[in-house]
This record gives C-alpha cells, sequence and structure tokens, in this order.
C-alpha cells in the first residue's frame, strides 16, 4: 500500500494573507491545497491519502474534497503544536489504515502543488530499491556560511550542494519508529523528517525532482505558480 500523506498545517504568516490560510488561497478555481492533491488522487500507485490539518479549517477542507471530487482521502487529521508533532499525527493516521509493514509513505507538502505522477512514482520505485527517496533539486547559487557577526567563515562547492524538496519518501514502519525514538528522547523540534531519520542513524538517498517544484511560501511563490500553470496549459492549447 502507498499513502500519500499531505501536510496542510501552517498558518501562512509569510504569505501575508489576511484571510484564509496559504494553502486554501485559489489559483484557476481550486485551492493549491486541491492543486496539490488532484496528483496523489490520479497517480494509480497511490492507493490512499492522509492529510494534517488545521483544525479550524478541517471541516472547510473537507468541503472542498467534496465539491472537487476527491476519493482517495481515507483520513484527515489536526496538527500539533509543531511540524513534527504534526507529521506524527499523520503518520499515526496512516498506520490505522496500513495493511502491510511493507507499505510505503510519501509525505509533502500540501503548498507544493507542482508535483508530478512521474515523481510520485519515482519515489515509490526508490523507497523499494533503496529503503527511502528524499527529493532534491540542485543549487544553483553559491552556498556561503557565516559566523556571530555575519562574517563568511565557508564558501561551499555548488557542485555538493542541493536543496531538499518534497516528497521525502519511508517504509511506514520506519519512519514511524523514528518519530517515536524521537520522542522518547525529547527531540521534538528537528525541521523535517529527513533530519530526524539522519539523526537516527539512516542512510538517505536523494531523488533529483524538477526545479518547478516550488513551495509557496510568499506572494512571489504564487505568482510563479500561476505563472508555471499558464504556460503548462498554453503549451497544450498551442502545442509550445
Amino acid at each position: 500500500m502507498n499513502i500519500g500523506l499531505i501536510f496542510a498545517g501552517g498558518s501562512g504568516v509569510r504569505m501575508n494573507t489576511k484571510g484564509l490560510p496559504k494553502q486554501f488561497l485559489e489559483m484557476n478555481g481550486k485551492a493549491i491545497i486541491i492543486h496539490t492533491i488532484e496528483h496523489f488522487e490520479k497517480c494509480k500507485a497511490i492507493d490512499a491519502i492522509v492529510i494534517v490539518c488545521l483544525k479550524d479549517y478541517i471541516e472547510y477542507l473537507e468541503d472542498l474534497l467534496d465539491r472537487d471530487r476527491i476519493t482517495k482521502v481515507k483520513k484527515i487529521v489536526p496538527g500539533g503544536s509543531c511540524g513534527q508533532e504534526s507529521i506524527y499525527h499523520g503518520l499515526c493516521a496512516a498506520e490505522e489504515i496500513s495493511e502491510s509493514e511493507d507499505d510505503i509513505i510519501l509525505i509533502h507538502d500540501g503548498v507544493r502543488p507542482l508535483i508530478s505522477g512521474k515523481l510520485i512514482h519515482d519515489n515509490i520505485n526508490m523507497v523499494k530499491e533503496k529503503g527511502n527517496a528524499i527529493t532534491v533539486t540542485p543549487a544553483t547559487e553559491t552556498i556561503i556560511q557565516v559566523g556571530g557577526e555575519q562574517e563568511i567563515t565557508n564558501i561551499i562547492d555548488r557542485k555538493s550542494c542541493y536543496t531538499a524538496k518534497a516528497p521525502q519518501s519511508f517504509y511506514l514502519k520506519d519512519i514511524l519508529d523514528v518519530h517515536r525514538q524521537a520522542i522518547k528522547e525529547n527531540k521534538t523540534d528537528r525541521i523535517d523528517s529527513a533530519s530526524l531519520m539522519k539523526e537516527f542513524g539512516h542512510t538517505l538517498h536523494t531523488l533529483e525532482g524538477p526545479t518547478e517544484n516550488i513551495k509557496i511560501t510568499n506572494p512571489s511563490d504564487f505568482y510563479i505558480f500561476r505563472a508555471i500553470l499558464e504556460a503548462k496549459e498554453n503549451s497544450q492549447i498551442f502545442g509550445l
């Protein structure tokens, strides 16, 4: 069983919205979160979807899912006090619908709507081959490290640098085990599941994804998303 775990728990502070959280902003008549979910809905390799959502917006999300005829979502659970806890809530919900110890979970940002069916398939195949898959893209600018006085302490060779994206995919049993170990050791502030897996001794494997797989965090990202959608629509219409 392959399960998509979609995280839609952010409040969108950096987006500067005064109304809806960023995942519920609409583009072409659909909320960003629906654009994201549809890729998992349409992918034949995905058997079920779990969503972690802001508690106050669960009913709103349910209405969107019904309106847009999304059928693979099996559970919607509220987020926790931090990102790590929220993901753990989603993993526990996935465990409840899991059918085998070999089930695979793909953890994805709800505001990363330019994922593709191919990337989903590639993640699943790499987990089967190597045990996990961390989607990345090559760094396109020079990476520097700075000290306490903002002086440059190191300039890193760009050829060895990548940006971590999503999905981050694992065997469900492995990522659950690591989260539970972290809880026992009171390690609750890790930035993502890949960091947690690395900290507990797992060797991680990168999977290069498309550069357009952006996360919509700031207003400029929203306009980039719109431009890419328009370009995709024009290519279908005009054969570009």
